[in-house]
């Protein structure tokens, strides 16, 4: 039975509907009641009784059944259905209806179709409430510079927006951190108030856009003038300082407001618990928690649950289990799994949160999207592809709304785990798509190696119409980077400033140095670095050296070494580097010298390692190990390995063992790398017909990559290696890369 709350006392059931003739008046409130409590299934279900009995549907439904499919999101073609009603029984002439509809799209992220109605609609048929709308959602798809027209447009109308619809605008706006956008609102909602009218709610919400965007000081100015300070306010104060990391000014307002006998409330704690999950502030946190404990504070469920969000962004994911543990198993909902499984997730214990999906799951709740995108990001971290694969088919099973988010999640998953294929399948078959989705299609394409094909997604993203952003461009440039699109490449850069008006940052300049010291420009790519308008950070310097390595340019390496250690002393990667172009170059004195200087200052090499997922399990390989379990079968397979290589007509390449060794040590040595460890456990443990997946967190070596590319001849098999910097596919004895890596 369907039920729905009438004064909070009586049930009204779906089957009275049923047994009775009602009148379209009743059958809207038990809509509208529906869409109130969220419970947006419900309501769709009694829209679809009045279409099979034919009762009578006017401008009340249907403003509330497309209420309905926003709340879902994921019901976008539920609300095409009734938009196609609609258009058949005439009802596009209410303005309401339409305003709805426009809602409607933008909530389920179609902005084109929500855009396309706002067009059509003349200017005397719009009302405020039809700006505000389309407003909004060129906001939420990150479309800020067609918000910002969209505002202009109202101001050269002379269209007067509510008081609400400002302290929309206000909010929206906050989420962009543009401290010039929040100049530009400010003197919008100053040019279209009465100054004296301008009460609490919209300084409030000015000051919380003013901190989110960096400007403490602002927001600190716009707090003081106040003349009436409610809790809203200081929280608001409080917590921008927070997310400012201003972490001393934050707790010192936080006296200073009970110091005037303005009590916090839960609305003032959960504000500074969520913003001290969101910078890792685990002290304050800790110190706010036990506030609350020592006044006696009724910690609320919602309370709770950003407790325990908290807890498990700031690491400690001990005290959050412990208060997960504490909360009512009859209250948890999917709220506080989320949070706890997410704490799990980003602290890579990936057991253990499985196996609360699982308990989630057994106590009846389902798993939102939030939930899904959480572990899905799990799975791209450790590169786990078959519990990627698994969440995917459960989202499809269950139905779970597939946001633009959750889809742009999905590509990035299956990209980092060198399923580029279901990547591009992903994202071709999504309805909608953002910024971001492109950016991670064009970085997935980019990491495997396939720039060509990034450079073909970047021009189709243009022919959309929306404007590729600075992470656009490291993308793009990365692609060009790994794929030796040397000319491509330069021409982007220039483009990126020339045409798009997009200053670059350092991370576009180390993309370039990269770019030129891949191709063995290293003369050109010192240049580059000499003339940046800004300092150069180690990524920088750290391509060049990367570069000197490959191309064995001992002057250049040791000039980038140099300004390395400088800004990073302790790094034990660039130590590493210089002693192997060192050792390249048979300066063994000088390898010694930094061995040495490493040993002195306690700074340690970190051991080169590789992973790879079988049947759900990660399993890991470090050079030498026997620490395995199928450690005899592995060894047995790797002296088959190596005499077919052998019959092949392999010969070991000992340049890459940089130690001063005789050549049988060398080759000893080359046997037992890690990647060749997971590739023999690959053979012996996965299906003759399946790629073996390998991850490795170093640079793959010289001899293993030849090696592998004729192992993947002799075994017949595809073999996907993720190394530091992309993925290299090998099949038929070739490389997907071209030995350009």
């Amino acid at each position: 039975m369907i039920k729905t709350q009438y004064n909070h006392n009586h049930a009204i059931s779906f089957e009275f509907f049923q047994r009775h003739s009602s009148p379209a008046s009743l059958f809207n409130f038990i809509i509208t009641s529906y869409v109130r409590n969220n419970s947006p299934i419900q309501a769709l279900r009694i829209y679809a009784y009045m279409r099979e009995t034919d009762s009578e549907i006017d401008t009340f439904t249907i403003p509330s059944i497309l209420k309905a499919c926003s709340q879902l999101s994921w019901s976008l073609k539920q609300g095409q259905e009734i938009h196609g009603f609609v258009l058949k029984v005439g009802l596009d002439w209410d303005v309401f209806v339409l305003n709805a509809l426009i809602q409607m799209y933008t909530e389920c992220y179609n902005v084109e179709s929500a855009c396309s109605m706002f067009n059509r609609m003349l200017e005397r048929e719009r009302d405020v409430v039809t700006w505000s709308t389309m407003i909004r959602g060129y906001t939420r798809s990150k479309s800020y510079g067609k918000a910002l027209d969209l505002i202009s447009e109202m101001q050269f109308l002379q269209v007067k927006p509510s008081a609400v619809a400002m302290l929309n605008m206000v909010n929206l706006f906050a989420d962009l951190g543009s401290p010039k956008m929040a100049r530009l609102i400010h003197a919008y909602v100053v040019k279209n108030s009465d100054i004296r009218s301008v009460g609490v709610p919209i300084n409030t919400a000015l000051l919380d856009m003013y901190a989110k965007c960096g400007n403490i000081a602002l927001a600190r100015r716009l707090f003081n003038r106040l003349n009436q300070k409610t809790v809203v306010s200081w929280s608001a104060m409080i917590a921008g300082y927070i997310r400012c990391n201003k972490l001393e000014d934050g707790v010192e307002l936080f006296t200073k407001m009970q110091d005037e006998n303005i009590l916090p409330n839960e609305i003032t704690l959960l504000s500074i618990i969520l913003e001290c999950g969101f910078v890792g502030a685990l002290k304050l946190g800790k110190q706010v928690h036990a506030y609350m404990i020592r006044n006696g504070f009724k910690v609320s469920f919602t309370l709770a649950t950003s407790l325990v969000d908290m807890y498990g962004k700031c690491g400690d994911i001990k005290t959050a289990r412990k208060i997960f543990d504490r909360t009512s198993k009859s209250e948890r909902d999917v709220a506080v799994w989320t949070a706890i499984i997410s704490g799990y997730a980003a602290l890579n214990f990936l057991d253990q949160a499985f196996e609360l999906l699982r308990h989630m799951r057994n106590a009846g709740i389902y798993p939102n999207e939030i939930t899904m995108v959480n572990l899905l990001s799990l799975c791209a971290e450790t590169r786990a592809l078959h519990l990627g694969k698994s969440i995917h088919a459960y989202i499809d099973k269950q139905g779970i709304l597939s946001d633009v988010i959750l889809t742009t999640t999905l590509v990035d998953m299956y990209a980092k785990c060198g399923d580029i294929d279901s990547a591009c399948r992903v994202f071709s078959e999504a309805s909608t798509r953002d910024i971001c989705m492109w950016n991670a299609m064009i970085g997935g394409l980019a990491m495997h190696g396939l720039g060509v094909e990034a450079m073909d997604l970047f021009s189709q993203l243009q022919r959309t119409g929306m404007k590729p952003n600075d992470i656009t461009f490291i993308g793009a440039l990365h692609a060009c980077s790994h794929a030796g699109l040397l000319s491509e490449g330069q021409r982007l850069f220039d483009r990126m400033v020339d045409e798009f008006g997009i200053n670059p940052k350092v991370e576009h300049y180390g993309c370039m140095v990269d770019l030129l010291g891949r191709a063995g420009k290293l003369d050109q790519a010192l240049e580059m670095i000499n003339r940046m308008p800004i300092d150069p950070n180690t990524v920088v310097w750290g391509s060049l050296l990367a570069a000197c390595k490959q191309h064995k340019n001992l002057q250049l390496g040791e000039i980038a070494a140099k300004r390395l250690l400088e800004m990073d002393p302790n790094n034990c990667g660039y130590n590493v580097l210089m002693s192997n172009i060192y050792a390249a170059a048979n300066r063994w004195n000088d390898v010694a010298g930094v061995r040495k200087t490493m040993k002195a200052t306690g700074i340690k090499k970190a051991p080169g390692f590789s992973s790879m997922e079988v049947n759900g399990y990660i399993h890991e390989f470090i050079m030498g190990d026997q620490s395995h379990p199928q450690i005899k079968e592995i060894l047995e397979k790797l002296v088959e390995m190596g005499k077919k290589l052998k019959l092949a007509g392999h010969v070991p390449n000992t340049s890459a063992v940089l130690l001063n060794v005789d050549e049988e040590e060398k080759e000893t040595s080359l046997t037992y790398h890690s990647e060749k460890l997971a590739m023999a456990f690959g053979l012996i443990s996965t299906a003759s017909n399946t790629p073996i997946r390998i991850v490795k967190n170093l640079r793959v070596c010289d001899d293993c990559h030849s090696a592998t590319k004729l192992l993947s001849k002799i075994y017949r098999r595809m073999i996907i290696v993720r190394d530091r910097n992309r993925f290299h596919h090998f099949s038929e004895g070739s490389c997907s890369c071209g030995d350009y890596w």
